[in-house]
């Protein structure tokens, strides 16, 4: 039996009205959870100097044998996400050199502060050569495995004197909420809006990376190197930790 054009037309925008009350309904109970990282007053600027925010994720200005300099954002970032965003950005330096640039986005409200990666390291250049899952052992009592996400990277550039070299490069991140913590982007959105539906809560995610660039072949010694970085520096900005760890590896793949 075929319902009336009228008729079909009157349910279909009773059905959107409903939806639309019920999503105006969750919204008006939901509430923001606390974030996973310490954030401290600290005002952040971009490239020009404008004021983005004054509150910032507490990165450590030194941490092993790494000096540290506080990064402007780049005003193509602070344009395309949203303005309640926290950030957090350094370039850190060991004596050899060897530089790792690790960064913190922060959530507010508006979720699509956090995004894919894919989209800015192809936009610099980058290709893809291998995506890992990793963990890391942060020893911060009680010990626990990070979980992290590796993309192996290469691109063609240009040397100083002109000639065109092959670059490699790391990229090692993970995301990390209250009491939360994974390195997979669809498992994020889907507890997203699990604690949504079922808690009334959007938990407020901070997206955590470290960047560095290495010979190519050396990618196993430059990630050697993130990780100590890494297993050095989470306790510090960090509140959430995962499960308590057996065993003493530091860094590994997942499911080893």
């Amino acid at each position: 039996m075929k319902l009336h054009p009228k008729l079909a037309m009157a349910a279909g925008l009773g059905v959107i009205a409903l939806t639309g009350t019920g999503l105006s309904r969750l919204q008006s109970l939901q509430h923001l959870g606390p974030p996973g990282v310490r954030v401290i007053p600290q005002t952040v600027r971009q490239e020009d100097g404008t004021v983005l925010g004054t509150n910032s994720v507490t990165l450590p200005e030194k941490i092993l044998d790494y000096e540290s300099k506080e990064q402007p954002i780049a005003k193509v970032v602070a344009d395309w996400l949203p303005k309640d965003t926290t950030y957090a950005q350094r370039v850190y330096q060991a004596p050899d050199r060897f530089w790792i640039q690790a960064n913190v986005v922060l959530m507010g409200t508006d979720r699509t502060s956090i995004h894919k990666p894919e989209y800015c390291l192809a936009g610099q250049g980058f290709r893809t050569e291998r995506v890992e899952q990793r963990l890391i052992r942060i020893a911060d009592p009680p010990a626990y495995d990070l979980p992290v996400q590796r993309m192996t990277l290469s691109r063609e550039a240009q040397s100083p004197d002109g000639t065109r070299i092959r670059q490699g490069a790391l990229y090692v991140f993970w995301f990390v909420a209250d009491h939360q913590l994974t390195a997979d982007h669809s498992e994020r959105m889907w507890w997203m809006a699990r604690d949504l539906i079922t808690r009334g809560v959007l938990q407020r995610w901070a997206y955590v990376s470290c960047f560095a660039v290495c010979p190519p072949g050396r990618e196993e010694e430059a990630y050697a190197r993130v990780c100590d970085w890494i297993a050095s520096a989470a306790p510090h900005f960090q509140l959430t930790k995962g499960p308590a760890a057996a065993g003493s590896r530091t860094s590994h793949p997942a499911g080893d």
